[in-house]
């Protein structure tokens, strides 16, 4: 029989907390509760979950202050919850650590949807870890082993997300990928509403390698620019 798996939900909405957790304990998720940012910090260090999902205003510590918290103590994935619609305040979320994120208001489904394709993405991350292998594109060096990115030498912190669709992006070079491709194999679901997750991604990565190194096919995607 497989493990359960943990999942701690953080938020200070009592409606939407119990709802979360009641649907989710019924997909068979250990689920835990915390409704501000303390509670969550002292709960992921005790239970160490499998996943978070982290709204992104709490009371007193708000969610990006915890996600760069639980990041820096233990690397995990994290769902952001958010019912801002700034794509700043999108960047600045996934800059922090932040896996992928859910607009409010969300339904059920698509939120399981959502958690299943990330823990699907864990588990392939670490398959493909093993492999061993280092990819160069231009003035970018991916090791795969490490999951650790290199620009002209300087390492470029990534988040998991990142870097799995900079991985992808890098295994073909030069090839235009859809965006609802990348979301497929990068998101492990295809939704049209959410190809903005795919946008927001690329932004953070143009941030930290250089604005020239993914480019945009208006109308279908994004590409990795061979040098």
């Amino acid at each position: 029989m497989a493990e359960q798996r943990r999942i701690l939900v953080v938020e200070d909405d009592v409606t939407i907390a119990l709802a979360v957790r009641n649907r989710l304990a019924a997909e068979g998720f250990d689920v835990r509760v915390a409704g501000d940012g303390q509670d969550a910090l002292v709960q992921y260090g005790n239970a160490e979950p499998d996943l978070v999902i982290l709204d992104r205003l709490l009371p007193g510590l708000d969610g990006l202050e915890v996600c760069r918290r639980m990041q820096a103590a233990r690397p995990v994935p994290v769902l952001m919850l958010t019912a801002l619609g700034d794509e700043t305040d999108v960047l600045v979320g996934l800059g922090v650590g932040a896996d992928d994120y859910l607009a409010k208001p969300f339904s059920m489904r698509e939120l399981v949807a959502r958690i299943h394709a990330l823990l699907r993405r864990v588990e392939r991350a670490a398959q493909l870890a093993a492999e061993d292998t280092v990819i160069r594109v231009g003035e970018v060096e991916i090791d795969t082993a490490a999951r650790r990115v290199f620009v002209r030498g300087a390492e470029a912190q990534l988040t998991r997300t990142e870097f799995d669709l900079l991985r992808r992006l890098a295994e073909r070079p030069g090839q235009v990928f859809e965006r609802d491709r990348l979301l497929s194999d990068v998101w492990g679901f295809s939704e049209a509403a959410a190809t903005r997750t795919v946008d927001s991604h690329v932004r953070a990565l143009r941030r930290k390698l250089g604005s020239d190194v993914v480019r945009t096919v208006h109308g279908v995607g994004y590409a990795l620019v061979r040098r």
